[in-house]
């Protein structure tokens, strides 16, 4: 059934065993599993990603059903669900699991969604969407946390906050971050702090800083290190984003030195390259050999498991990584 988000906490209950929380508000879906549905439905917390319960369906169907596997009274919160991980969902469904609860986390999920529709008509599930933010729930967001702090701040300066957050409450949360720890020793904040503190109008995204790096543009890359808190579950989006290009160039590198046209390969490869990545594309094809680019995937397979067991570390691994690789010549990693 479909649950607004003002109405969630609500219909919070024992009886009620599976989530669905679907949108582009990821910071949002978050916030509401941190603060609202963690505190009440377990302390007991496994993440999966929804690929690793595909490629083991069996295995983890067993594992919630074994009692002895897990302990008593858990949460399992199951990232970047698709209609794939239905099929799951309807099995453990029909069995009247009992002590498990599961939570899916997906990105936006089309009104004909298989899982989308599944979890709005069923009355043991719950589905709630999530919707970007406006100024209004940014506003509330900034003028709570200034209030919270005792920080005096004018309505103009909470405006260029706003604005240079790009309209993200991640984004917003961490500029909020920034001017905590450095109002730490100051006894205002005035404009000139904040152009100095947050982001420029160039925004991060994770795109853009995966392509800068793979470009190799040393300037623009190190400027949206330094200009960004990220946070774990950010470095792990980072690593996986890194991971998809450069699995992507070396297909076309292999194509490329079969067919001998580049322009061909790229105009033809699936899934389709967008004009607007294309020169982005062509330009990392340049600068990053095969060798490189197998150096780069060996070391990614291994560093998202380190960052999953030392997160306090993740910023300074996945920078580390980052800078490596703008630099890397033969033997740098």
């Amino acid at each position: 059934m479909i649950v607004k988000l003002l109405d969630l906490s609500k219909n919070l209950t024992h009886t009620q065993k599976f989530y669905l929380l679907y949108g582009t508000n990821t910071g949002q879906i978050d916030e509401t599993i941190n603060n609202i549905l963690k505190p009440k439905l377990s302390k007991n917390i496994y993440n999966y990603d929804e690929s690793e319960i595909i490629a083991n369906a069996n295995e983890f169907e067993e594992d919630i059903l074994n009692s002895s596997f897990f302990d008593d009274d858990k949460l399992i919160i199951i990232n970047r669900g698709s209609d794939k991980i239905l099929s799951v969902i309807e099995s453990l469904i029909s069995k009247k699991i009992s002590e498990t609860t599961i939570i899916i986390k997906a990105n936006i999920l089309e009104k004909k969604s298989k899982l989308r529709n599944f979890f709005e008509k069923n009355k043991e599930t719950i589905c709630t969407p999530f919707y970007d933010d406006n100024y209004q729930s940014l506003l509330l967001i900034a003028q709570n946390f200034f209030s919270k702090n005792k920080i005096k701040i004018s309505i103009q300066n909470i405006n260029l906050i706003l604005e240079r957050s790009k309209k993200n409450r991640i984004y917003l949360k961490n500029e909020l971050e920034k001017i905590k720890i450095f109002y730490q020793k100051k006894s205002s904040i005035e404009y000139e702090d904040i152009v100095k503190l947050t982001n420029s109008a160039e925004n991060y995204n994770i795109s853009e800083l995966t392509d800068k790096c793979l470009m190799r543009n040393k300037k623009k890359t190190i400027n949206i290190l330094n200009e960004n808190i990220s946070t774990p579950e950010d470095n792990i989006l980072i690593l996986r984003s890194l991971l998809f290009k450069l699995k992507r160039l070396k297909k076309l590198k292999e194509e490329i030195k079969k067919q001998k046209n580049q322009e061909q390969v790229i105009s033809s490869f699936r899934p389709t390259i967008f004009w607007k990545d294309k020169d982005i594309i062509k330009q990392q094809l340049k600068v990053l050999t095969i060798e490189d680019i197998k150096v780069f995937l060996k070391k990614i397979n291994n560093l998202e498991i380190i960052i999953k067991q030392n997160s306090n570390l993740s910023n300074e691994i996945t920078n580390n990584f980052i800078l490596e690789t703008i630099n890397y010549s033969n033997n740098s990693i």
